[in-house]
Order: C-alpha cells, then sequence, then structure tokens
C-alpha cells in the first residue's frame, strides 16, 4: 500500500511498483485515517508511508498501522532534512522497518526505482521466511554455542545493525541491566546527516552517554560510541587504553559505515576479548568481521528471525555456524548482561 497526500508521488511510486511482476498495490491513500481503514480490510505485507500529512499524520498512525491484520512492514519516505531525520528515526525507533528519502522533482530516476524495488522486497519476503513452523526449530540448529567456549570475559560490546534494526536496538538497550557498563560500539546503517539525532535517541532511550565517534577519541566504561555516517569505526589499543579510529577504506559489503571492519579490529585490539551482536539488516554485513572475532576468541550472538525486519545480516552470520545465541533483542540484552559480568571457565 502507498500512503501519501500528493497524487504525483502516489502516481509515480504505483508506476514504479507494478514495473516489477512479483510485486501488486492492493490499495493507495491519501491520509493516514483512509490507510487505517483500508488495511482492516486489504491486509499489506509492505506500506510506503510518508509521515508528512494532514489530518492524523504517518507518525501518530504508525502503531494503528502496524497493528492492522497483515502485521506490515512500514517503509518510511521522507526527507533529509533536520526535521525529516527527527520524525523518521522516531518512526524508526517505533517499530517501522527501514527509511528511503523522498526525491525532489526529477529524482525518481531508474537508480531510485531499483532501490525502492530492492527495500520493497526485502521487507515483502520476510512473511514467508518466517511464517514457516519450523523456523524456530532452524535457528536453534544454527546456534554454535560450542564455538564460544574458548569466549574470554569481553571488553567491549559491539553491535551491528541496519534494517530493522533501530527498533530491535532500543529493545536491547532497554533490557541491559545496570550493571552492565562496558562500553557499547554501535555501526547502524543510516545517512550521514541522520546520526546526530539517532545519538540523541539512543541517548534517551538507554540513560547511557552517547558519542559520535572520531578519531583518537577514549573509548569509556559505560558509554555508547556510534560510528559517524563518514567512515568506519574501528578500535585500536594504545596502552592499557582502547581509542576509536575512523576509517573510510572500501569494506566488502560496500556499506559506510561497515560492521565488518569493526568486528574485526576488535578481533586485534581485544585479543578477542569482546562481544559482538548482528541485529536486523539487509544484506551479510558483519558475517566476516565476526569469522574474525570468534576465531581470537570473542563472542557473537544475532538477532532471531521471527523479531527481524529482514533476517539478513543476522541470518548470515547464524547460516556460518558463528552465533552463540540466536534470540530476540529483549532474551540478547539479558545475556549481555549476563556475559558483562560473569567469570568465564576459561582463559578469564
Amino acid at each position: 500500500m502507498i500512503v501519501d497526500d500528493s497524487l504525483t508521488v502516489r502516481t509515480i511510486f504505483k508506476r514504479m511498483v507494478e514495473s516489477d511482476p512479483a510485486l501488486a498495490i492492493i490499495g493507495t491513500a491519501s491520509s493516514a485515517e483512509r490507510a487505517i481503514a483500508q488495511l482492516a480490510s486489504e491486509p499489506a505485507d509492505v506500506v510506503l508511508l510518508d509521515l508528512e500529512m494532514p489530518g492524523m499524520g504517518g507518525l501518530d498512525a504508525l502503531p494503528a498501522i502496524l497493528a492492522t491484520p497483515g502485521g506490515p512492514q512500514v517503509l518510511v519516505v521522507s526527507s533529509l532534512t533536520v526535521d525529516g531525520a527527527e520524525h523518521t528515526l522516531a518512526a524508526l525507533q517505533m517499530g517501522a522497518a527501514d527509511t528511503l528519502r523522498k526525491p525532489r522533482p526529477g529524482g525518481f530516476t531508474e537508480d531510485y526505482r531499483t532501490q525502492l524495488l530492492g527495500k520493497i522486497r526485502a521487507l515483502g519476503a520476510r512473511n514467508a521466511e518466517t511464517g514457516s513452523a519450523a523456523t524456530g526449530l532452524a535457528e536453534r540448529s544454527f546456534a554454535r554455542p560450542a564455538a564460544n567456549l574458548r569466549a574470554r570475559r569481553p571488553e567491549v560490546i559491539a553491535v551491528g545493525a541496519s534494517t530493522g534494526g533501530i527498533h530491535a536496538l532500543g529493545q536491547m538497550l532497554g533490557t541491559l541491566g545496570h550493571d552492565c557498563i562496558l562500553p557499547i560500539l554501535i555501526t547502524q546503517h543510516l545517512p550521514t546527516s541522520f546520526i546526530p539525532v539517532f545519538a540523541r535517541q539512543v541517548e534517551n532511550a538507554c540513560g547511557r552517554p552517547t558519542d559520535i565517534a572520531a578519531d583518537g577519541m577514549v573509548i569509556q566504561p559505560g558509554r555508547i560510541m556510534i560510528a559517524p555516517g563518514h567512515g568506519h569505526l574501528l578500535v585500536r589499543r594504545s596502552g592499557d587504553r582502547l581509542l576509536a579510529r575512523i576509517c573510510q577504506e572500501p569494506a566488502p559489503s560496500g556499506c559506510l559505515p561497515s560492521v565488518d571492519p569493526m568486528l574485526a579490529s576488535l578481533a586485534l585490539a581485544c585479543d578477542g576479548r569482546a562481544l559482538g551482536v548482528i541485529l536486523s539488516g539487509m544484506g551479510r554485513d558483519g558475517v566476516l568481521g565476526a569469522k574474525e572475532l570468534v576465531s581470537a576468541g570473542g563472542t557473537i550472538y544475532a538477532q532471531d528471525a521471527e523479531s527481524s525486519a529482514v533476517w539478513g545480516m543476522p541470518g548470515a552470520v547464524a547460516k556460518a555456524g558463528l552465533a552463540g545465541l540466536i534470540a530476540s533483542p529483549p532474551r540478547l540484552g539479558e545475556a549481555i548482561t549476563a556475559q558483562a559480568s560473569a567469570v568465564l571457565l576459561r582463559h578469564g
């Protein structure tokens, strides 16, 4: 379903979606109120939602849209202005799965169409992937606690996420115990202009001081550090201190920032004394770094398919046999708290 108060935008999006024979439009709506009414009788897998509309508006309507019978994934179409970032990130924290910028007139190009359809297909595939009763069994078979027997008490927690990850991150951080004071590093795929708003959102959500990483910044207990949008967040050791390093070299995943370099740098800087967590996201970013971290004696946790908007990144780690735990974000938060305070039997 396409929800936008602009007839022109609805028409363009409809034409783009219908150009893919695998996709079908079940309806369009010019207001959030009409969308909610339509979705009650015509469930959708994916809703393209404009946030700035007359009346209720997309942000206020989001909980009701997510609660409609189809349990749709919501792709927020927004501007990249400061106000747009505030509203979009609020929507992502509330449960919207992903965001796509709304182009200016003339910006609806072939590249934009490809990006839009790719996101819709990825989000729409979730119901097919998680609808099987065997999904939980398959996930449990991927979990490899034995792969983490060499695991050492972590010095750092490193989180990687993309599509659907902001909502998952909020759930996970919200369940961390107060005695978990390890520094937390976050690489979240977001436009650069969104990062300052995201940092404030994280700080407000979990009550932990939050910094945007800068080259040479000291990584401190009790604080959260977020990768800037223009570079990868790496870690290097200087004596007893861990320092942030910002790198812009191309990563295998093609993402900037990328999760892989962050995890790989922790394998070296911390001699494996790190806990990596891979949350919801498209693609495979994180699997290469996770392999290096586990090989060095580190631990990897992954979000489960049922709670993920897209089980791409966590699924890749799980299927590679690298995850010691595959679970929902609240369960991951509880396990992180236990892992951070545990005295491990080996190499503790």
